[in-house]
């Protein structure tokens, strides 16, 4: 299995910015403290779909979820497929598991979603190489500052451990909104060319949403304050 390299730019665990926001409501703490320990991503060993399934099938990673959205509409989407979600903030867990549970009885619960209140970083190191057929990204905090550019998710540490987990023929996605961290990213994975082949023949290709890809919350608000959007696939090699 990968491991972390401590000299290596933004795979270092650790978490930046808020962990909770405002309290939560009391459906939210109930699903917190009942349906969370039970769907939660085991804290220590290696994590598999047998592991966490009892079966083997397809496994998606979505690195922080938000509140959910994308990752239930893909869950509903693939059932034969596991989906693991990881997300630092609590309130978004929260949202996530009431999508999980089935919005209230609005809609079936999911089974095959597993989450990580917690750094993604901690599970993809203990998921086997080779073992994603597909790695989200969509949304990160763009840490828009020079100074802060360690801090994206989007570097060349992490990107080493996406194409080690990735199986040959995996896919890496990752939207954003951001021009800056745009620029950003295009940069850093054009070190990676080796790694991952840029789907892309056509700038409509990376400024139209792709079939199979539900929108997030955060892509609606980014529409609505009029930012341009944009979505980029990655195959891994």
């Amino acid at each position: 299995m990968t491991a972390h390299k401590p000299g290596d730019p933004t795979t270092i665990n650790r978490l930046y910015g808020r962990a909770k926001g405002k309290p939560l409501r009391k459906l939210q703490q109930s699903l917190v403290d009942d349906l969370l320990p039970r769907i939660a991503v085991p804290a220590e060993g290696e994590v598999t779909a047998q592991g966490l399934f009892g079966r083997e099938c397809p496994l998606h990673f979505e690195i922080g979820f938000g509140g959910g959205e994308h990752m239930a509409a893909r869950a509903d989407l693939l059932p034969d497929h596991g989906f693991i979600g990881a997300e630092p903030f609590l309130n978004g867990v929260a949202q996530a598991l009431a999508h999980v549970d089935g919005d209230g009885g609005h809609g079936a619960p999911l089974g095959n979603v597993r989450i990580h209140h917690g750094d993604a970083l901690d599970v993809l190191a203990r998921i086997p190489d080779g073992a994603l057929s597909f790695i989200y990204l969509l949304h990160p905090d763009p840490w828009p500052k020079a100074r802060h550019a360690k801090r994206r998710m989007m570097n060349d540490g992490p990107v080493n451990l996406f194409a080690a987990k990735l199986r040959p023929g995996g896919e890496l996605r990752f939207g954003t909104d951001h021009p800056i961290y745009l620029r950003h990213a295009l940069m850093v994975m054009r070190r990676h060319t080796a790694q991952f082949e840029w789907l892309c023949e056509k700038p409509t290709d990376f400024q139209n949403r792709p079939g199979g890809w539900p929108e997030t919350r955060y892509e609606a608000k980014a529409r609505a304050q009029g930012h341009e959007v944009w979505y980029f696939r990655y195959r891994r090699r």
